[in-house]
């Protein structure tokens, strides 16, 4: 059986390179080919839902994970220094996000600090909801991250299948994009790749490739209009064929599923 089909995907990179868009383009394009799809929002900003191209009335019904503060209560434990590390949630996440078609969207939030109050419940709450979809789940899931890792732990990073890193041909990203990949190795996660997007030129990739080998360049992505004339129209959503708008996007897949697939298989 072709690995892909339950791939746990996380993709993370600099705030800009266009990692959403990646994101969104892989769920759209899975799910339109009958692929059940998971598209976990793990980026503070939360703009996955919209250029996924959920409505701004459903995206305001959608709560983050991490502000359920009645199901946190009630799960993990109302307070007081005594809350559940392994809370029940699989019933849970069906009811919570937003779903289309094929695809469900949930938003984790932002990961609490020490000195909050009750943070260590919170997190503990949403590190079993991520866990339940990277461990449990039978379906493609495909999260949305932040520049960092920090919504991964050791316990969770066991559920990654593969690390997308994306980066544009600049110094501030390939840097990003090399400590994110670090970073990633070291939390265990066995395959890191890194995406090369918004690439113009043959400089463009030689300066990609000055800092990437191509053992750890996944696939190139092409700069391109339709992406910035999708952003202007007021709702950000991929709009139309999503491999018109996101040129390349089928061949990242197919690329992603070379990867992972097991040998011999």
């Amino acid at each position: 059986m072709l690995r892909g089909i339950l791939l746990k995907i996380a993709i993370s990179g600099k705030g800009g390179v266009g990692k959403t868009t990646v994101a969104a383009g892989l769920v759209s394009l899975l799910g339109t080919r009958g692929y059940g799809v998971y598209a976990i929002d793990a980026d503070p900003d939360a703009s996955l839902g919209a250029v996924l191209g959920f409505s701004a009335d459903e995206l305001a019904k959608l709560r983050p994970v991490v502000e359920m503060d009645e199901l946190i209560a009630e799960r993990a434990g109302a307070g007081g220094g005594i809350f559940c590390l392994n809370p029940k949630v699989d019933d849970l996440i069906d009811r919570f996000s937003l779903q289309r078609d094929n695809i469900r969207l949930l938003q984790m939030g932002s990961i609490k600090q020490a000195g909050t109050s009750c943070y260590c419940r919170e997190n503990s709450f949403m590190y079993a909801v991520l866990g339940n979809l990277l461990l449990d789940r039978k379906e493609i899931v495909i999260m949305d991250m932040s520049a960092g890792i920090e919504h991964l732990t050791r316990g969770t990073s066991r559920g990654v299948d593969l690390m997308i890193v994306v980066t544009e041909p600049t110094s501030v990203s390939v840097r990003t994009a090399g400590i994110v990949s670090k970073l990633a190795g070291d939390l265990g996660i066995g395959v890191v790749k890194i995406l090369a997007n918004k690439v113009r030129s043959a400089r463009d990739r030689a300066f990609i490739l000055s800092h990437f080998s191509e053992e750890q360049l996944l696939a190139v992505l092409p700069f391109t209009e339709d992406i910035l004339d999708s952003a202007k129209d007021g709702e950000g959503g991929l709009k139309g064929n999503v491999c018109h708008v996101l040129p390349g996007i089928e061949e990242l897949t197919a690329r992603i599923l070379e990867v992972m697939q097991p040998e011999g298989s």
